[in-house]
């Protein structure tokens, strides 16, 4: 019999994650004009711009002596054309910026390869995903409760003075300013606050810039970069085109200062497999240059629709049995904490709702998946879901707050 010599993350990785899982089964199992999505957290196929990006690919083609060897391997800092087009879009000409191998998870996948396992400093409810794959890793997850602005200050504090001596562990502080789950928005002045720790600590901090692009309630607060801010060079910005443009696009990037761990980075990446799809990255050059302004403007605009129209849903079906709802002013989510009913995998309304004989079944991330399991929101994450109102019309999502009201008054009997 073959000896299997694999590492820690080898090892824990031959049980699949709650992500893993529910990407595989969704792709399988997933019944499409039956079943309702509000889970996964795809984007509105309708908010995809096809035919620009068919067009795109004609300008790509057709225009050799720009897009040079557009069909060969491309360099691992990433393509000029699109740097230079990303530094137009975000307005920096000043930090260091790199593109990663397969979208921003390609970039927050390298971090954990080119630290040395130690502590991350989060939110919780947490980006599961990546904290999910940093403990694989061997990192320790410090996961600190949000309040209404981000990262609560205070707990915090607390935390970082219980660590003690540990401290010294601290590897990054990572932070998603409009928060995955939860869509609760990073204030400025508390991402101003954030840096401030970082700098104390003198360690990096990460900002996670995923859904930033859509702030579509017009009476938000709009973002600000602590970039110009940071004198110690400790802050980097980590963004995507995917909620914008097309997730299958997978471009993701990386903007701080240069140095070390930018160098570590692009490394990483030309390991990797030299550069993310030279072609792709130079449609999206197009697009940025030709589209962004046009589709950004469309895409929030369906976002801001949605967001009314599915938080009066969850208002008249579920509001006498909410104890909290977040969520519905930028990004895609509604993050939902019931009074009394549970909503893990194990409960009657999570099975109510997916039972086989169910038609439809309605698929939500159940809050378990997204708290700490060793932090102070695991019970609290019992009562919890997180609903995308991306990728399903407002009909059916309407219809899946119906049936999660059937199902809750359900258990309640």
């Amino acid at each position: 019999m073959m000896r299997l010599r694999l590492s820690r993350y080898g090892e824990a990785s031959t049980r699949p994650s709650p992500a893993n899982r529910m990407m595989s089964e969704f792709t399988h199992d997933f019944r499409e004009g039956i079943d309702i999505n509000v889970g996964v957290g795809y984007v509105n196929e309708k908010t995809i711009p096809v035919d620009a990006i068919a067009e795109a690919m004609r300008a790509v083609v057709g225009n050799p002596e720009k897009y040079r060897q557009a069909f060969n391997y491309g360099g691992p800092e990433g393509s000029p054309n699109l740097i230079a087009s990303l530094r137009r879009f975000l307005g920096d000409t000043r930090n260091g910026l790199a593109i990663g191998a397969c979208g921003a998870t390609s970039v927050l996948d390298a971090l954990a390869d080119l630290f040395e396992p130690g502590i991350v400093v989060t939110s919780d409810p947490t980006y599961y995903i990546y904290t999910n794959a940093l403990e694989r890793k061997g990192f320790e997850v410090l996961a600190v409760p949000e309040d209404a602005e981000g990262i609560d200050l205070s707990a915090l504090e607390r935390k970082l003075k219980s660590l003690g001596a540990a401290a010294e562990r601290i590897a990054f502080l990572y932070t998603v300013t409009v928060n995955n789950p939860t869509c609760t928005i990073l204030s400025n002045r508390r991402r101003r606050a954030l840096l401030d720790v970082a700098q104390r600590l003198a360690v990096p901090i990460f900002y996670d810039l995923a859904y930033e692009p859509l702030l579509h309630d017009p009476a938000a607060e709009p973002f600000q970069s602590v970039l110009p801010d940071d004198d110690m060079g400790v802050a980097y910005e980590i963004g995507t085109l995917s909620k914008v443009l097309a997730p299958a696009l997978r471009i993701g990037y990386i903007l701080g200062p240069g140095g070390p761990l930018l160098n570590a980075l692009i490394q990483k990446t030309s390991d990797a497999g030299f550069s993310a799809p030279l072609f792709v990255q130079e449609m999206s050059s197009w697009l940025l240059d030709n589209r962004a302004a046009e589709q950004l403007k469309a895409v929030n605009a369906g976002y801001r629709a949605k967001a009314v129209a599915v938080r009066e849903g969850i208002d008249r079906s579920l509001g006498p049995l909410l104890e909290e709802c977040r969520g519905g002013s930028a990004g895609f989510f509604f993050y939902l904490t019931f009074k009394d009913i549970e909503t893990h995998p194990e409960s009657p309304f999570f099975r109510f709702l997916t039972r086989a004989s169910g038609d439809p079944r309605v698929i939500y991330i159940p809050g378990v998946y997204c708290v700490h399991p060793k932090g102070d929101l695991a019970e609290r994450g019992r009562r919890q879901l997180r609903l995308n109102y991306a990728f399903e019309d407002v009909s059916q999502i309407l219809r899946a707050l119906d049936l999660m009201r059937d199902a809750a008054y359900a258990t309640l009997v």
